[in-house]
């Protein structure tokens, strides 16, 4: 039995609103101590680290928004899935050039694929979405391909 309805299928393709952003040094050093990275380039701020990206292109939620663990309870955004456990399924990062202070960003996120298979345990959801990040000339910077799975 199909769980994903073509009101969920339809779903793909579809792109949330782009989010865009200016890095500064001082949080590329924040992210380099934060994440214990050691590269002098990262420590100075000359340039990003790959995972900088995490969570840069996201809505800023209000105190209220979030649950007692620090997560926002509005989630992200997309079909509401029949398989409520999520996991992560992998990510995929393609960069095309470094992250440098004083870099005006804009990432998209766009739902690329939603598929079910038969697990060995039962049914599982597969969404993979894509964060297309360029810079102000719209020139593109990285694409990250997350993959989560619902089961």
């Amino acid at each position: 039995m199909a769980l994903l309805t073509p009101a969920h299928t339809a779903w793909i393709g579809r792109t949330e609103t782009p989010i865009t952003v200016e890095v500064s040094r001082r949080d590329i050093q924040k992210y380099a101590a934060a994440t214990e990275q050691l590269a002098e380039k990262y420590v100075r701020g000359d340039e990003a680290p790959p995972m900088f990206i995490f969570n840069l292109f996201s809505p800023i939620p209000q105190l209220a928004e979030l649950r007692e663990d620090g997560l926002s309870r509005a989630g992200s955004s997309g079909p509401r899935l029949p398989l409520k456990r999520i996991m992560a399924g992998g990510t995929e990062i393609r960069q095309h050039r470094a992250i440098r202070p004083g870099d005006v960003l804009t990432g998209t996120r766009r739902l690329v694929d939603l598929y079910e298979k038969q697990g060995s345990t039962g049914p599982l959801i597969f969404m993979v979405r894509e964060l297309a990040i360029t810079d102000a000339q719209q020139r593109p910077v990285m694409e990250e391909i997350q993959t989560s799975i619902a089961r």
